[in-house]
C-alpha cells in the first residue's frame, strides 16, 4: 500500500498553496525535492515517500501598477495636491521672507532719518542724503532681491523636481 503524503484518505494536514515552505519541508523554495537516502534502506528502514512541493501557479501577488510622481501630479490626485501643495508653500514662504526683508529696508529708512536728524541734513553730491537713498539706493536693493528670490525658487524647484524623480 502506497502511503499519500497528505495521510490516509487525504485526512492529513494541508499544505499551503502560496509557495513558500511551510516547517516541515525545510528547504528554500525552488530547491528539488532530496532523493530518500540509499543509507537508511541498508539499515533497514522503510522508504519514505518522496515529498513534493505543492505551488500555486500564481505565485506572485498581484502588484498595483505604480505611477510616477509626475502622473499623479497631472492627475491631479490627493498625492499629486501633497506634492503640489509642498512647493507652494515653500515658494510662499520664500516670497514672504524677501518681501519682508525688502519692506524692513524700506520701511526702515524714514524711522532712520527720523531718529538721527544729522542724516536729513547730510548731503551727497549736492543732493540731500534721504532722496540720494530713495532714488539711488532702493531700486537696486529690489533688484538684487528680486535676483535672489529667482535663484532662490529655481533651487525649490530643482529640489521639487528631484523629489518627484527619486518617488517616482
Amino acid at each position: 500500500m502506497s502511503r499519500d503524503p497528505a495521510g490516509p484518505e487525504g485526512a492529513g494536514p494541508r499544505r499551503r498553496m502560496t509557495g513558500r515552505l511551510t516547517r516541515a519541508e525545510g528547504r528554500p523554495r525552488g530547491e528539488a525535492a532530496r532523493p530518500v537516502r540509499a543509507e537508511g534502506r541498508a539499515r533497514g528502514e522503510a522508504a519514505r515517500p518522496r515529498r513534493e512541493v505543492v505551488t500555486s501557479p500564481r505565485t506572485t501577488a498581484a502588484r498595483h501598477p505604480r505611477y510616477p510622481v509626475t502622473r499623479e501630479i497631472d492627475e491631479q490626485t490627493r498625492l499629486g495636491e501633497v506634492y503640489m501643495r509642498s512647493l507652494v508653500r515653500t515658494q510662499l514662504r520664500l516670497a514672504l521672507f524677501v518681501c519682508t526683508v525688502l519692506g524692513c529696508v524700506v520701511g526702515g529708512l524714514p524711522l532712520l532719518f527720523s531718529l538721527v536728524p544729522e542724516l536729513r541734513e547730510a548731503r551727497l553730491l549736492g543732493v540731500p542724503l534721504p532722496w540720494a537713498v530713495l532714488a539711488g539706493l532702493v531700486y537696486p536693493a529690489f533688484v538684487a532681491g528680486a535676483w535672489l528670490y529667482v535663484r532662490q525658487a529655481e533651487r525649490n524647484e530643482r529640489h521639487f523636481a528631484e523629489l518627484v524623480d527619486r518617488s517616482g
